[in-house]
């Protein structure tokens, strides 16, 4: 185990990094130079190798190692190019050349990360230095998957900065733009996609006016060119926006009379109805960017393609990749739609830190976008200290052959004779109760706990720091509101001999995280304000009202939300709020003093299917 991972400034180019065995595990021993991009997924050994086939499973599962050899040429490139210095700032534009120095300069009071400035520095190679065949050679690289788009990644670590990397993007063009009108290169119009309504939330700050604007916030603008980045026209919204909407405006019994025989009446917006409503003040521009965050959601199935691991997929995973084709289908159908409107190529710019080919797309599962030009990985941002180091459960279960914990779902489902819900499953027999899950899932919980309950105390003789949350990824809806009642507490109805029911409140197994006050025996009652709370992604992001089935889960907690808006005066609110944007107010507020989200620790939440069986129970 390495105690310290830490090898490089955050702030250059890495010198050093840790080398791998075949597996892709880290051997503790540090070699000179910068880690060569390649893909790889790097996981704790098992502690248990009693089976021959465990090791091959694993291997199976998480590939080969192989070099990203476009990447890797890419990066020399520029590196050779940022090596020149200010010779090297020739070929571009001189406020191109005003924002690199200024991005570059030592003793800057907000340095930039490296792999930021970097990222933007390949953008500006492919745009302004490198020859044309540069571009011709990208067309090429999207030529299968987007034959109709130009499309350029950016490989990111979650947690390295890509919303910065977005505004040094819109800066870049926007300044350009601003000088060179008639230059077909730059644009000072871009239309930024998120996968969902909480991340565009987040991105307001892209928009100059912002009070909040990160071009000042993180000085990614000299002061003297701040004034001209008011040209930006910026539009924010969700992937779900380009869902083309009914055009016929009738009663519900005219349209029943339409339709006669032959079914419903549909008149979906045409394209041009569908940009109009979305980004209006765009479309006057000559050029449009497009900014795609999560950019891995955003592709198109492969046509007759043999996937063999969607024909491996039981019904339930099927249908998730079902979700997701339809989900990736709409989001890149729209960017062409917008394409055809606007009458002139759209250049888009996908940022992820994952963005690989999801399983049921017609690609092997964790296949690279084959645009993606830069890459800075999670290994990549731990060792250079951005990130903090994921955790794994490192106690298991005594006397057990194999891990249980790091796939834990999985376990269960093979092994334990107490399965969990599936999903989508109305009738499943008797329902689970809290104090009934599995004993590997709540080992699991409590192994996790305990370090977490060692970085809350941490933190709390630190006053100002940023607190941490727990957080819990469940395979299905149903199971995350078990394994919410489990942590948090919950209340139920019991029934005596006699036929008479009580009120029972049952305190929760996590006492950091437990919604329940205990004034003594038998004097239990639920905090005001809680601090865990139980969260559907799905059902927050498309914008959407919450459906019956999650409302009535996570009823409590928005209740009580609700009173706290009340207590603070704001009753108007209370009353006219959605459930769902009281509940993305709360997420993006999370350990924010004065805010919703304050006082919440813990969060219990569904995801895919295909996450969940292969990703540790619990995160920190």
């Amino acid at each position: 185990m390495i105690d310290n991972p830490i090898l490089n400034s955050p702030f250059a180019e890495p010198s050093r990094h840790w080398e791998l065995d075949e597996s892709g595990i880290p051997t503790g021993t540090p070699a000179l130079g910068r880690r060569r991009s390649e893909f790889i997924v790097p996981v704790p050994p098992p502690k248990h190798k009693v089976k021959a086939q465990a090791t091959l499973d694993l291997e199976d599962e998480y590939g080969k190692r192989q070099p990203n050899d476009y990447i890797n040429e890419i990066r020399a490139k520029v590196a050779q190019w940022r090596s020149l210095g200010e010779q090297g700032l020739r070929p571009v534009t001189p406020v191109t050349a005003r924002l690199l120095r200024h991005w570059r300069e030592q003793g800057r009071a907000r340095p930039l990360f490296f792999c930021q400035v970097e990222a933007v520095e390949t953008a500006i190679w492919l745009t302004e230095v490198a020859p044309r065949a540069e571009t011709e050679r990208l067309r090429t690289l999207n030529s299968e998957a987007n034959p109709d788009l130009l499309r350029i990644a950016f490989k990111l670590a979650t947690g390295a900065g890509k919303t910065t990397v977005m505004g040094m993007l819109i800066a870049w063009q926007t300044l350009n733009a601003a000088r060179t009108r008639n230059s077909t290169r730059f644009t000072d119009a871009f239309l930024i996609v998120a996968p969902g309504l909480t991340v565009r939330d987040r991105l307001r700050v892209l928009h100059p006016s912002d009070p909040s604007n990160i071009y000042a916030a993180l000085d990614i603008v000299p002061r003297e060119l701040r004034d001209d980045l008011q040209r930006a026209r910026i539009v924010i919204t969700n992937f779900h926006a380009f869902k083309k909407r009914e055009t016929l405006e009738a009663p519900k019994l005219a349209k029943e009379i339409l339709a006669g025989r032959t079914g419903k009446v549909e008149r979906p917006e045409t394209d041009g109805q569908m940009a109009q409503r979305i980004c209006k003040d765009l479309l006057g521009r000559k050029r449009i960017i497009v900014i795609n965050d999560e950019a891995h959601h955003c592709y198109r199935q492969k046509v007759g393609a043999a996937d063999d691991a969607s024909a491996k997929l039981d019904a339930e995973g099927k249908a998730e990749a079902k979700k997701n084709n339809a989900a990736a289908r709409l989001w890149i159908s729209g960017i062409e739609a917008l394409q055809r409107v606007v009458g002139q190529p759209v250049l888009v710019y996908d940022l992820s830190a994952t963005p690989f080919f999801l399983r049921g797309s017609g690609y092997p599962e964790g296949t690279l976008f084959p645009w993606v030009v830069s890459d800075f990985s999670l290994i990549d941002a731990i060792e250079c200290g951005i990130v903090k180091v994921p955790r794994v459960p490192v106690q298991d279960l005594p006397g057990a052959e194999e891990p249980v914990y790091r796939h834990v779902y999985r376990y269960i489902q093979e092994h334990s004779d107490v399965k969990l819900p599936k999903a989508g499953r109305a009738k499943q027999g008797k329902p689970l109760t809290p104090d009934q899950l599995p004993s590997q899932l709540t080992g699991a919980l409590q192994a996790l706990y305990g370090h977490y309950r060692q970085v809350f105390e941490n933190w709390a003789s630190r006053a100002g720091s940023t607190p941490p949350v727990f957080i819990v990824v469940c395979n299905n809806t149903a199971t995350s509101k078990l394994v919410h009642d489990w942590i948090a507490g919950y209340e139920r109805i019991e029934t005596d001999a006699e036929g008479a029911e009580r009120r029972v409140i049952v305190p929760g197994n996590l006492p950091l995280f437990s919604n329940v006050t205990q004034a003594g025996i038998g004097q239990s009652s639920m905090v005001e304000r809680p601090v865990t709370i139980l969260i559907d992604s799905e059902e927050l992001e498309s914008g959407e009202a919450l459906s019956d089935n999650f409302r009535k889960l996570a009823g409590p907690e928005i209740d009580a939300f609700k009173r706290e808006l009340r207590a603070r005066g704001r009753h108007a609110e209370a009353e006219t709020v959605t459930d769902s944007d009281l509940l993305r107010e709360v997420m993006n507020t999370v350990g924010q003093p004065g805010r919703l989200g304050e006082p919440i620790r813990c969060s219990p939440r569904p995801s895919a299917a295909r996450r969940a069986r292969a990703l540790p129970v619990g995160f920190l």
